[in-house]
């Protein structure tokens, strides 16, 4: 697409993830074309699920190119549905995401279908048929366009517009993505992404911030601190207590990175003689495919691991991959004291409903939340103690223990976003604050402002903004 309009400045659209924490989409328009900078999915509210429904704000067959952050859903995973509606380019990503996102998509897909399927089987949902939003087939498609490249080497995304991927420490190959857009007054923008945490135990931290005319930030924690000693306390202290009533430890897991890090941990805590040596139950395909790739990348000595990480990271003598919906539903039948971890995250989809279904109703039991946790999904509404949650077409009581461990959140806290900001070279122009529930962007915005003197904006959804 071209717009070869004398004057026309470039233009930067908020697409997603503006007013809330997810539907990560931000298109850039210059005289040369149309970019799109990540392609998730909304998550969590209904309301906001629904836009996943709507036609795309930009016409799929006009955009040139995209370039992905990372691999979460929220990033990439509206990737199937805009390919299949039209978009037919390159989706340049690190190598990391490019192999990560060979397992999420097709996952997503596959999810999508059985959950329909199921949907329809039973006979709880509103839609006659029940429908996915996309394929496994769609997902498997998509994957053909996505185009990998090598952290800190400038590629042309568009004539006029080169990126640079910057290590961003969330999850392996998540970047902060520099934007550098050619013209009379040429600008630099940098994507944060999703910003990793310094204290992260495989993955090394961001990359500090280089010069840049503006900043899109994002703000998940931005009106919190993390605790990693008391929350990690939480953690071993609730599996005690649970291994001593004999009861199952239920973790709703995001399943790339976070089963990786809960691993470790347990591993960690085991070796030290701080907790039991429990069975662990990895319930997730794609969970498993994942820890495969961070293996191979600790054996590779990828640049984005910390040098001290070894090969054996992740083993232990009592841990088990359940691979099959067979090896899942037998689970289900099986005493504690036991772990199962199980995606999705938030317990919006996933094998783990039917472990939640399942253990919920048992104060023997324990849930442990180990991320955040959006607002409309259901491990929101564990972690504010409802009686009953819905899920797979009926109410199931909640009488298991629930425990929030924020330690495990692979997501940048206030403090750890100030002080990445901070390392820029220069003041930007604006940080535009993005990805983030409005208590938190209204927080980080004030901070921003009181720490670092800079000028700082909240962005809202649909919002455009010129960037001469």
């Amino acid at each position: 697409m071209s717009m070869n309009v004398k004057g026309f400045a470039p233009i930067l659209r908020f697409l997603g993830a503006a007013g809330t924490v997810t539907g990560s989409r931000f298109a850039l328009t210059t005289t040369d074309g149309v970019a799109l900078i990540d392609c998730g999915l909304f998550q969590g509210l209904k309301e906001l699920r629904l836009r996943n429904w709507d036609p795309f704000p930009v016409a799929p067959g006009t955009i040139d190119a995209v370039a992905l952050t990372h691999a979460h859903l929220d990033h990439s995973g509206y990737v199937p549905a805009l390919c299949r509606e039209g978009f037919a380019r390159r989706i340049v990503v690190t190598q990391g995401t490019a192999d990560l996102c060979r397992v999420v998509l097709p996952d997503s897909g596959h999810l999508q279908e059985e959950e329909a399927e199921y949907a329809n089987r039973r006979g709880y949902s509103k839609h006659r048929p029940a429908l996915p939003l996309y394929t496994e087939n769609d997902a498997t498609v998509s994957l053909g366009h996505l185009e990998p490249g090598n952290f800190e080497t400038p590629a042309e995304l568009i004539p006029g517009i080169n990126v640079t991927f910057r290590r961003a420490g969330h999850i392996l190959g998540a970047a902060n993505i520099l934007v550098e857009i050619d013209g009379a007054r040429k600008r630099r923008i940098l994507f944060s992404g999703d910003l990793g945490r310094p204290a992260h135990p495989i993955l090394l931290p961001p990359a500090p911030v280089p010069a840049v005319d503006a900043i899109v930030v994002e703000s998940t924690y931005g009106d919190r601190l993390h605790n990693d000693e008391e929350s990690l306390k939480v953690f071993e202290q609730a599996l005690k207590r649970t291994a001593e009533r004999g009861g199952v430890i239920v973790i709703p897991s995001f399943a790339v990175d976070r089963t990786e890090v809960i691993i470790y941990h347990l591993r960690r805590l085991v070796h030290a003689g701080r907790i039991p040596d429990l069975p662990i139950y990895v319930d997730s395909p794609m969970a498993l495919a994942a820890l495969h790739i961070y293996r191979d990348a600790i054996s590779r000595h990828s640049p984005e691991v910390r040098p001290d990480v070894g090969a054996d990271v992740f083993n232990s003598a009592t841990y088990n991959e359940v691979r099959t919906v067979e090896e899942s539903i037998a689970l289900n039948f099986m005493k504690g004291p036991m772990i199962i971890i199980s995606a999705s995250g938030m317990a919006t989809g996933g094998r783990v409903l039917h472990h939640l279904a399942n253990r919920l109703p048992d104060k023997n039991n324990t849930v442990i939340l180990v991320g955040y946790q959006g607002e409309g999904t259901r491990g929101r509404r564990l972690l504010e103690h409802e009686p009953s949650i819905k899920m797979l077409g009926r109410y199931v009581a909640v009488r298991a223990e629930i425990v929030d461990v924020p330690a495990f959140s692979v997501h940048a806290d206030q403090r750890e976003i100030i002080n990445w900001l901070a390392t820029a070279s220069k003041p930007p122009e604006v940080v535009y604050i993005v990805h983030g529930d409005p208590p938190a962007a209204e927080a980080l915005k004030a901070e921003i402002v009181r720490k670092l003197g800079w000028h700082a904006v909240i962005s809202r959804h649909m919002e455009q903004v010129r960037l001469d």
